[in-house]
Protein backbone atom coordinates (compact mmCIF):
# COMPACT_ATOMS: atom_id res chain seq x y z
CA UNK A 1 0.00 0.00 0.00
CA UNK A 2 1.13 3.13 -0.94
CA UNK A 3 0.42 6.42 1.44
CA UNK A 4 0.27 10.12 -0.01
CA UNK A 5 0.44 12.96 2.56
CA UNK A 6 -0.56 16.44 1.53
CA UNK A 7 -2.39 19.22 3.07
CA UNK A 8 -5.88 17.80 3.56
CA UNK A 9 -5.57 14.41 4.70
CA UNK A 10 -3.86 11.19 3.54
CA UNK A 11 -4.51 9.03 0.71
CA UNK A 12 -4.12 5.37 0.86
CA UNK A 13 -3.98 3.23 -2.60
CA UNK A 14 -3.72 -0.54 -2.49
CA UNK A 15 -2.24 -3.40 -4.82
CA UNK A 16 -5.59 -3.82 -6.07
CA UNK A 17 -5.94 -0.55 -7.95
CA UNK A 18 -2.75 -0.81 -8.81
CA UNK A 19 -2.74 -4.20 -10.28
CA UNK A 20 -6.46 -3.24 -12.15
CA UNK A 21 -5.31 -0.17 -13.73
CA UNK A 22 -1.83 -1.99 -15.05
CA UNK A 23 -4.14 -5.29 -16.20
CA UNK A 24 -6.22 -2.85 -18.05
CA UNK A 25 -3.91 -0.62 -19.93
CA UNK A 26 -1.74 -3.66 -20.90
CA UNK A 27 -4.78 -5.15 -22.20
CA UNK A 28 -5.77 -2.32 -24.17
CA UNK A 29 -2.46 -2.37 -26.19
CA UNK A 30 -2.51 -3.83 -29.53
CA UNK A 31 -1.41 -7.57 -29.79
CA UNK A 32 -2.09 -8.44 -26.45
CA UNK A 33 -4.57 -11.21 -25.98
CA UNK A 34 -4.55 -11.09 -22.07
CA UNK A 35 -2.81 -11.25 -18.90
CA UNK A 36 -1.54 -14.85 -18.31
CA UNK A 37 -1.51 -16.75 -14.74
CA UNK A 38 -0.78 -20.06 -13.00
CA UNK A 39 -3.43 -21.43 -11.02
CA UNK A 40 -2.40 -21.39 -7.02
CA UNK A 41 -1.02 -25.09 -7.02
CA UNK A 42 1.61 -24.39 -9.68
CA UNK A 43 -0.74 -25.91 -12.84
CA UNK A 44 0.07 -24.77 -15.97
CA UNK A 45 -0.16 -21.54 -17.36
CA UNK A 46 -3.41 -19.95 -18.24
CA UNK A 47 -4.61 -16.70 -19.86
CA UNK A 48 -6.71 -14.91 -16.85
CA UNK A 49 -10.79 -13.99 -17.25
CA UNK A 50 -11.58 -9.85 -17.56
CA UNK A 51 -12.00 -9.71 -13.95
CA UNK A 52 -9.43 -12.02 -12.69
CA UNK A 53 -6.02 -10.11 -14.86
CA UNK A 54 -4.88 -8.77 -12.06
CA UNK A 55 -3.62 -11.95 -10.89
CA UNK A 56 -1.08 -11.25 -14.37
CA UNK A 57 0.45 -8.08 -12.16
CA UNK A 58 2.90 -8.11 -9.50
CA UNK A 59 3.14 -4.64 -7.34
CA UNK A 60 7.08 -4.04 -5.78
CA UNK A 61 6.79 -0.65 -3.44
CA UNK A 62 9.99 1.36 -3.16
CA UNK A 63 10.15 2.94 -0.33
CA UNK A 64 13.43 5.09 -1.09
CA UNK A 65 11.38 6.97 -3.40
CA UNK A 66 8.11 6.40 -2.65
CA UNK A 67 7.26 4.81 -5.94
CA UNK A 68 6.13 1.61 -7.50
CA UNK A 69 7.56 -1.27 -10.05
CA UNK A 70 5.87 -3.55 -12.03
CA UNK A 71 5.95 -7.28 -13.43
CA UNK A 72 3.43 -8.08 -16.22
CA UNK A 73 2.71 -11.10 -17.14
CA UNK A 74 1.01 -11.61 -20.61
CA UNK A 75 -0.31 -13.24 -23.50
CA UNK A 76 0.77 -12.18 -27.14
CA UNK A 77 -0.52 -12.89 -30.68
CA UNK A 78 1.34 -14.85 -33.07
CA UNK A 79 3.32 -12.73 -35.21
CA UNK A 80 3.69 -9.70 -33.35
CA UNK A 81 6.65 -7.42 -32.75
CA UNK A 82 7.42 -8.81 -29.24
CA UNK A 83 9.88 -5.63 -28.75
CA UNK A 84 7.36 -3.49 -30.06
CA UNK A 85 4.11 -4.90 -28.31
CA UNK A 86 6.23 -4.84 -25.20
CA UNK A 87 7.43 -1.05 -25.41
CA UNK A 88 3.83 -0.20 -25.81
CA UNK A 89 2.84 -1.75 -22.72
CA UNK A 90 5.97 -0.07 -20.73
CA UNK A 91 4.43 3.44 -21.96
CA UNK A 92 0.71 2.86 -21.81
CA UNK A 93 0.77 1.16 -18.10
CA UNK A 94 3.56 4.20 -17.04
CA UNK A 95 1.37 6.86 -18.16
CA UNK A 96 -2.22 5.53 -16.99
CA UNK A 97 -0.64 5.04 -13.35
CA UNK A 98 1.17 7.95 -13.30
CA UNK A 99 -1.89 9.73 -14.25
CA UNK A 100 -4.54 7.99 -11.86
CA UNK A 101 -2.98 7.72 -8.94
CA UNK A 102 -0.27 10.25 -9.11
CA UNK A 103 2.72 8.01 -7.88
CA UNK A 104 5.26 7.68 -9.72
CA UNK A 105 6.43 4.42 -12.13
CA UNK A 106 9.66 3.50 -11.35
CA UNK A 107 10.08 0.27 -13.76
CA UNK A 108 7.75 -1.67 -16.22
CA UNK A 109 8.67 -5.40 -16.70
CA UNK A 110 7.04 -7.12 -18.95
CA UNK A 111 7.05 -10.51 -19.38
CA UNK A 112 5.58 -12.73 -22.33
CA UNK A 113 4.58 -15.92 -21.14
CA UNK A 114 2.73 -17.58 -24.01
CA UNK A 115 1.93 -16.92 -27.69
CA UNK A 116 -1.41 -17.43 -28.93
CA UNK A 117 -2.14 -18.74 -31.88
Amino acid sequence: MITIQNDSGTIRVTDDVFTYLAGDAATSCFGVKGMAGRSKDGGPLQLLRRESMSKGVVVHYNDEDSSISLELHIGVDQGVNMAAVARSIIKEVSYKLQKSTGVPVKAVDVYIDTIIG
